[in-house]
């Protein structure tokens, strides 16, 4: 599904990605594990190309991303959830839902909204609320809901966990674990395992850009 072979990537003068190679399979959860400033975040940006490799490849589902615009990832089935939720404060839960499906040019955008509020039913109590006046977890509940609206084929989850409280730490550790099982895949980048070792496949760790460990999760 998602294939990273030796991407080094810089941003500035910084070389941030050193090489780093890991497989999403198809129909799998993979954690990628490391401390901040590692490196996890620019992968998950470089996947969406908001970053450029200056040596290695990306391929999803066999094509080369290099190939792929930036604003053309998305439509490919791509969902990208960022650690700072990137919600738009004035739209509404709903409108914030929507931009992506509406950037894509996705038509039964009813029928994506229906299946999200059926995986987060709290949210569609919710949807004409301004995203500005959600609490910080419930904001993450929507940055996932946003990212499942187009990620029909793979989703980037990066720290769903953190600075969340330990319930709704739980809530999206199980939404997440509902995926599982279904046609997506998904990568999920966190600090440490402590909310997913059971869900995921494999661990691939990264320290200072680079590969470190790959192994089987327990």
């Amino acid at each position: 599904m998602l294939n990273v072979e030796s991407a080094h990537v810089a941003i500035g003068s910084v070389q941030v990605l050193r090489g780093l190679s890991l497989a999403v399979p198809a129909q799998s959860m993979v954690g990628l594990i490391g401390r901040n400033g590692a490196g996890k975040t620019t992968l998950l940006r470089t996947v969406m190309g908001h970053l450029t490799p200056s040596q290695g490849r990306i391929s999803f589902e066999g094509q080369d991303l290099a190939s792929v615009p930036r604003h053309a990832r998305a439509a490919l089935g791509i969902g990208y959830m960022p650690e700072d939720r990137g919600l738009v404060p004035e739209l509404s839960v709903e409108e914030n839902i929507l931009v992506p499906l509406w950037a894509t040019g996705m038509r039964s955008t009813r029928a994506r909204l229906d299946f999200i509020y059926g995986v987060l039913p709290e949210l569609a109590e919710m949807r004409a609320r301004r995203a500005l006046l959600l609490s910080g977890g419930q904001q993450k509940l929507v940055a996932l809901a946003r990212a499942l609206g187009v990620g029909t084929r793979l989703l980037l989850l990066d720290e769903p966990f953190e600075g969340v409280a330990p319930a709704l730490s739980m809530r999206l550790a199980d939404v997440i674990a509902g995926l599982r099982g279904g046609a997506l895949s998904v990568l999920i980048a966190q600090s440490d395992l402590n909310h997913s070792r059971k869900l995921v496949d494999a661990e691939v760790v990264i320290e200072r850009g680079a590969n470190a460990v790959v192994e089987a999760a327990g």
